[in-house]
């Protein structure tokens, strides 16, 4: 079964932060993280890896693209939608430098809000930005390494796009469609060294790699342990 996914809603309009949780929720695939405030937002979204961030503009304590731009300082690279009951082109423009990725005037429907969250999720994970979190580590695709702490774990590239593809199909995925993905369609490269590269990533990654924890051996295939 895939993981769900954590979201931030920052809003002090608690009927609807109530209400976007709910939805997020219904289907199992993601778990929505609620904030009424600026700093009550800023400390929950320093706590761990979102999926995406809703974040609304006027918060009782501060501005909402402040925020914004205090988790892009901080090196938050998820996509961010700013919620505004202002259609001010003005206000638009200053929460894009602020660096949200979209902007949606409220009143607005659930599909909407979700038709634009999809958009920019994928393109974010199709990006060399997208960061994210297998068991202990933040995985960073671009430098290829898994960080824990003060421990860097390098990666080669074959181990960065195994674990990048695992982490984005959030399920179990075969040997021969992992292959493929990963080697493409060689048929000078067999099953044999995708089981090598799992055996050295295991090396590298589990604290007992006879008795993995994050990189599972399924029936026909492999998954990521969330």
């Amino acid at each position: 079964m895939p993981s769900t996914k954590r979201v931030l809603l920052v809003d002090d309009d608690e009927m609807l932060r109530v209400s976007l949780a709910e939805q997020l929720a219904a289907d199992g695939a993601y778990d929505p993280v609620e904030a009424a405030t600026y700093r009550e937002g800023l400390q929950k979204g320093q706590e761990g890896l979102y999926e995406f961030m809703v974040l609304d503009l006027s918060l009782p304590d501060g501005d909402g693209r402040e925020l914004c731009r205090a988790f892009r300082d901080e090196g938050v690279t998820c996509p961010i939608i700013m919620l505004t009951a202002s259609d001010s082109d003005l206000d638009t423009i200053e929460g894009l430098k602020a660096g949200a990725n979209d902007y949606i005037t409220k009143p607005f429907r659930f599909a909407v809000l979700m038709a634009r969250v999809d958009a920019h999720l994928r393109s974010h994970g199709a990006s060399e930005e997208a960061i994210y979190q297998i068991g202990p580590y933040t995985f960073r695709p671009s430098a290829k390494v898994l960080v824990e702490g003060s421990k860097r774990v390098r990666l080669t590239e074959k181990e960065t796009n195994i674990l990048k593809f695992l982490q984005r199909a959030g399920a179990t995925v075969s040997r021969d469609v992992l292959l493929h993905e990963v080697w493409g369609y060689n048929p000078a490269v067999s099953t044999h060294t995708l089981e090598t590269h799992i055996y050295r990533l295991r090396q590298k990654i589990e604290k007992d790699p006879s008795r993995a924890q994050l990189l599972i051996t399924e029936s026909g295939g492999y998954r990521l342990n969330p």
